[in-house]
């Protein structure tokens, strides 16, 4: 256990104190500032019999320049002179001040801009479904509308998890969890730049997917809970064409797209379904009818997650599909996350009970591999931060205390292990390696940014310049800074000198493993024989894919630029969501901080 973290406040400061003399009273007099502390003597009134300089005094003392005004006229004009010269530099240091400002924001931040409109244009690129007309995404059209058709179900919706056809349940929540919280974080950033109707559309999206793939238990008919986990198949039965042998894009789909369904235990699904439910559900507080229908099917699906805990992919018949693109290895962490938004949706503290108690066995069975780590497969670093928030700006007191202190010790720790080498490695160009046998490495580096940002946004508004934990000691500066240089090598600033997302600067990956960015789209249908052409073609993508980060390079800085390995150059919806969080929490806020505002906390 790390040990008490100490925390300097600015307003436990020793204040300043400040004073000025005058030869007439022979003694120190106190200052409003220390602007005043140094007198001018113009010889008007007689001489103090005590020496100035005779007097002991702790403070600086001012200087008599024995000035003697010989001329009332030329001193008028020396008066106005100096006066306007001090009006002049005011003035010239407040506009110098306000420009910077403007040019800070005009400057540095619209390059975040332009990264944050293209990350989430990714999305409507992976929309399935009946394709919204008014999309600025050309390429795409009507797909997926027999989802659910075998399993007796309507599952039309949602998002194509990566470079192929596949709908995901677990992914998809944890993409809408992790969206839904930087809204609620940073919604006025979203607003400032005219992207928050865009990313609310993207949860919404998204979440109307989610409401459909569980079906609660009925005591009626006694039938269980029911969980649908995955569209369209990853295993190949009879050489039969599936969405991974099959390189054609989603419009032209012909091949049946089995559903995966689970009825017995998939504790982990559930709870990251809940969690997405409970945090959209802040989002569109402003829609009552919508928000209160997510969290109450929130709230009856946490309900009815079986005693009888277990993991997903686990079970063949529920996630044997999934298991060897997101094979998972735990539930604890999203019943804790469930739990956590789940309480910050509905402010009952039965779930923060639950979330707290969770919590506590969940770090107990912790793989070291995923410490330090917030992704897809882990959220406890995630629920941490989110109890430390708890803790400063909810403040539910006993019985929760000592383990949101916890939470919050922990928090500490895990922002050393991002600023100091000892925990984790970087490559040679300053990437942070968080799993080292675990490539692609930038999902990882996109949330450590999130994560570190956030807390210092946290801190900052706590008025803390900073944290310790054991014998290291971190600054908010420290934090911002390790922030900035992850999301800086994903756009460009790397030994390959180039931008990982795609669409974004000068130079960046054109053969992203994507059907359908691969395919032309010219009003011709392509079957799976045909796909293999485009599969391998040495060409560059006939469309764009903006906005998409795609794996990235490895631990030596080195990236391939080929279609056919995926590792480097396909994207995914969870990876881009933790992209898209560092770079909201990074962009500049609104210019008048009056509108800056945080719904989580309800702080501005």
């Amino acid at each position: 256990m790390p040990p008490a973290v100490s925390y300097t406040f600015e307003s436990e400061r020793d204040p300043v104190r400040y004073v000025h003399t005058v030869s007439e009273a022979g003694r120190v007099l106190p200052s409003a500032s220390r602007w005043n502390s140094i007198a001018l003597n113009f010889k008007l009134a007689r001489d103090s019999s005590t020496a100035y300089e005779s007097i002991p005094s702790q403070y600086p003392k001012s200087v008599d320049y024995n000035l003697v005004i010989t001329d009332r006229r030329h001193f008028n004009c020396f008066i106005f002179v100096l006066v306007t010269i001090i009006f002049a530099i005011l003035a010239a240091v407040l506009l110098v001040h306000f420009l910077q400002q403007k040019h800070k924001y005009q400057g540095s931040s619209i390059n975040l801009k332009v990264a944050i409109n293209q990350a989430l244009i990714f999305y409507d690129a992976q929309k399935s479904g009946p394709y919204p007309r008014n999309s600025t995404v050309k390429f795409r059209g009507d797909s997926g509308l027999q989802d659910g058709d075998s399993a007796k179900t309507d599952l039309i919706g949602g998002f194509y998890d990566s470079g192929n056809n596949i709908k995901f349940t677990f992914t998809t929540a944890y993409t809408m969890t992790l969206l839904s919280w930087t809204v609620m974080e940073y919604q006025s950033k979203y607003a400032d730049i005219g992207e928050l109707d865009h990313v609310r559309d993207i949860i919404r999206w998204g979440s109307d997917y989610l409401l459909k793939v569980f079906i609660p238990p009925n005591s009626a008919t006694g039938s269980n809970l029911t969980l649908y986990s995955q569209v369209g198949s990853t295993i190949s039965i009879n050489n039969e064409p599936n969405d991974v042998s099959c390189w054609q894009r989603p419009e032209d789909m012909k091949y049946e797209r089995p559903v995966s369904i689970c009825d017995g235990s998939a504790s982990d699904l559930a709870g990251e379904i809940v969690a997405a439910l409970s945090a959209a559900s802040m989002v569109f507080k402003s829609d009552k009818d919508y928000s209160k229908r997510l969290v109450q099917a929130a709230e009856s699906l946490f309900g009815a997650i079986p005693t009888k805990q277990g993991i997903y992919t686990m079970d063949d018949v529920c996630g044997k599909q999934a298991r060897m693109f997101y094979n998972s290895n735990s539930y604890e962490d999203e019943l804790a996350w469930g739990a956590t938004w789940l309480f910050l949706a509905t402010e009952n503290t039965n779930y923060l009970a639950t979330a707290t108690a969770t919590l506590f066995s969940a770090k107990s069975n912790e793989s070291s591999v995923d410490k330090g780590v917030l992704y897809w497969n882990n959220k406890l670093n995630a629920v941490e931060v989110l109890l430390t928030g708890i803790r400063y700006f909810r403040d539910p007191g006993f019985p929760y205390e000592d383990a949101l202190k916890l939470s919050s010790n922990s928090t500490d720790a895990l922002m050393c292990s991002y600023l100091f080498n000892k925990y984790f490695s970087r490559t040679p160009g300053g990437l942070i390696i968080l799993k080292p046998d675990n490539e692609p490495l930038l999902q990882f580096a996109a949330t450590a940014s999130f994560l570190s940002k956030l807390y210092s946004d946290y801190l900052d508004h706590l008025k803390m310049s900073g944290a310790s934990c054991k014998a290291d000691a971190f600054s908010v500066k420290m934090l911002r800074d390790f922030a900035t240089s992850q999301v800086n090598y994903i756009l460009g600033q790397n030994p390959m000198k180039m931008s990982y997302l795609v669409g974004y600067g000068d130079r960046y990956p054109v053969q992203v493993h994507h059907r359908s960015a691969s395919i032309p789209w010219n009003n011709q249908p392509y079957n799976c024989d045909d796909g293999k052409r485009w599969l391998n073609s040495k060409d560059p993508n006939p469309q764009v894919l903006l906005g998409a980060m795609v794996g990235g390079p490895d631990s030596n800085d080195n990236f391939m630029d080929q279609r056919t390995n995926q590792k480097f150059t396909e994207p995914n919806i969870a990876s881009n969501a933790g992209l898209v969080a560092a770079l909201i929490a990074l962009q500049d806020p609104p210019y008048n901080s009056r509108d800056l505002k945080n719904t989580l906390w309800g702080w501005t």
